[in-house]
Formats: C-alpha cells, structure tokens, sequence
C-alpha cells in the first residue's frame, strides 16, 4: 500500500512541471535581480511554496494556482516600499526553464526567468586544502566593494565604521571551511554571504529576540535557526566556523555547533546573483550598520 502511494505521489508530481526550486533572474528597470522560488504540493491538489526576492528573507506562499498551463502566486510587501501585493505569473518553458511576469508594489510590471536550481549534492568527502588569510590585517587587498568604500583598517581590524558598502573577496570558492571572528555594537547588524549567495546572520540579538529564530544571530537567513541561541554582548568578540559542502551547512557559533549539516534550499535575499551552480565570493555585509572583523581564514576542498 505504501509503495504504490509513493508512486501515485511521485506521478503527479511528475505532471505538474513547476514544482521544484528555482533560481530566478528579474530584469527590473535595467538591473538584473536575483531571486528563488519553490513550489510543492500540500496535500493532494494544492500548491503552495515559497519566495525569495532580491532582498528580505524567504516569504511563504499560501498558494500557487494553476491557469491554463500558467501557474500565479501572490505575496505581501515586505521590505518593498507600497502596499500593494507583488503578484507573479509562472509559465514552465521546458523541463529546466521558467518564465514570467512580476508586478512589483509600485504596479509596474517586469519580466524574469528562471532556471531549475542545481541539487549539489556531493558523493565524496571533501579533502581539505591549506588555510588562507582573507584578510592580511594591514589592507583590504583582495577584496572590493559594490559601492563607495567605507572599510578601513585599524590595528589588524577590518572596521565599517557607518552603513556603506559590501565588501566582496576577489576570489571565489566552491566548499571551504571558513573561520571569522566580528563585533557588533549595540543595534547594529551585518551578514556573512557563503559563495555570495547565503546569508549567515550578524546582528545584536541579545537586544532583540534572544529565541533561536531563522532571522537572528547565526542563523541561515530567513531558512535556518540555530539549535541554541549563543549570541554574546555587543561590544565583544565573537567567532564563527562554517563549512560549506554544496548545499550542505555547519555553523559552530562562539564554539557551539548551532546547525549541523543542514541544506540550505537556495539564495537569500541580498545575494550577488542566483548562479547556484557556480563557484562565489565570501561577501560580508556593511550596510546595516558599524561593524568590525579580525582573522578571516579558509579552508578550500582542493
């Protein structure tokens, strides 16, 4: 009985093509905007799923409803300025493609495309390389921002001393084991980006919700809470070890693991692009206010 509901199962989830996960590309005025969708069945006729746009967190969708060989969803404003609901019409253009329309909060309408997201699962254990320092502790050789720099450099401190830009290694990795130590002030809040694309979180959670939450201190945000909250006062020093195998995560925060292992499912809102099959850069984030980082050090897979 159970085998042939598990084949009726995997037959209609065989006929419906959108569901699954997808990295998604919206052209918006010119720029291209990374995001990710996700669609899967509850129960035995509805889709419902989820959202990731180009900013904020992974949003629920209460449900995707099919139209004529088009599927549509819509969802509240979150960050976005307005209103209005952002509302998106899906067409699946082949087995791996997606297209469609998204009108944003301000009523306009923009294109976008997708494609299915890659499952990098990984076969082998990884054999670890030698570590490399990231940071040098007298410069910011090796890295770039994305906008007007604001990093400076101040006895062996990598320092963002108001809200700025994001600084970005000039090297990309694929897995890695990745050490970094950081301080925050009181309120403030920053983002450890792995490959550029996911986001583990910086911020002063001891002021905020001291619950162990997918929005707060080492969490994957917006997708993974910590087991344990081990966030520390602002003003001290902190450290986080994260190996990164495909998709596969383990964050040890200030020497406790807090998330073992665990996938996370695609991009989170900030992320350099929606190329998840691609190699990325480390991105630490420098627009949500002042923050300070010491001993930058990976580990690639060779």
């Amino acid at each position: 009985m159970l085998a042939s509901a598990i084949q009726v199962l995997a037959q209609t989830t065989k006929d419906i093509p959108v569901i699954g996960r997808w990295d998604i590309t919206i052209d918006k005025a010119g720029k291209s905007l990374p995001s990710w969708l996700e669609v899967q069945k509850s129960g035995t006729h509805t889709l419902i799923g989820r959202f990731t746009y180009a900013f904020g967190s992974a949003r629920p969708i209460s449900e995707v409803k099919p139209d004529g060989g088009k599927y549509s969803f819509s969802i509240p404003p979150q960050w976005e300025e307005g209103t209005r609901n952002m509302d998106f019409e899906v067409e699946v253009v082949n087995d791996n493609q997606i297209k469609g329309t998204m009108v944003y909060t301000d009523g306009l309408t923009y294109n976008f495309t997708g494609v299915r997201a890659p499952l990098l699962a990984k076969t082998a254990t990884p054999v670890w390389g030698k570590p490399v320092k990231l940071f040098n502790g007298k410069d910011t050789k090796g890295w770039h921002t994305d906008g007007k720099n604001q990093w400076t450099v101040e006895n062996g401190i990598l320092r963002s001393l108001h809200s700025g830009a994001n600084l970005i290694t000039d090297k990309k990795f694929t897995d890695f084991k990745l050490h970094i130590e950081f301080r925050y002030q009181k309120g403030s809040n920053s983002g450890i980006y792995l490959r550029g694309r996911y986001e583990v979180q910086v911020i002063d959670t001891k002021t905020g919700a001291p619950e162990p939450i997918n929005n707060q201190f080492s969490a994957i945000y917006g997708f993974l809470p910590p087991n344990k909250m081990m966030a520390k006062d602002a003003g001290q020093w902190q450290t986080y070890d994260i190996t990164l195998v495909g998709r596969l995560v383990t964050i040890v925060a200030n020497g406790t693991m807090v998330i073992c292992r665990q996938e996370i499912p695609g991009i989170t809102g900030g992320a350099i692009d929606s190329k998840e099959g691609e190699p990325g850069p480390i991105l630490i984030q420098g627009d949500h206010g002042p923050i300070d980082y010491r001993n930058i050090v990976i580990t690639p897979a060779k």
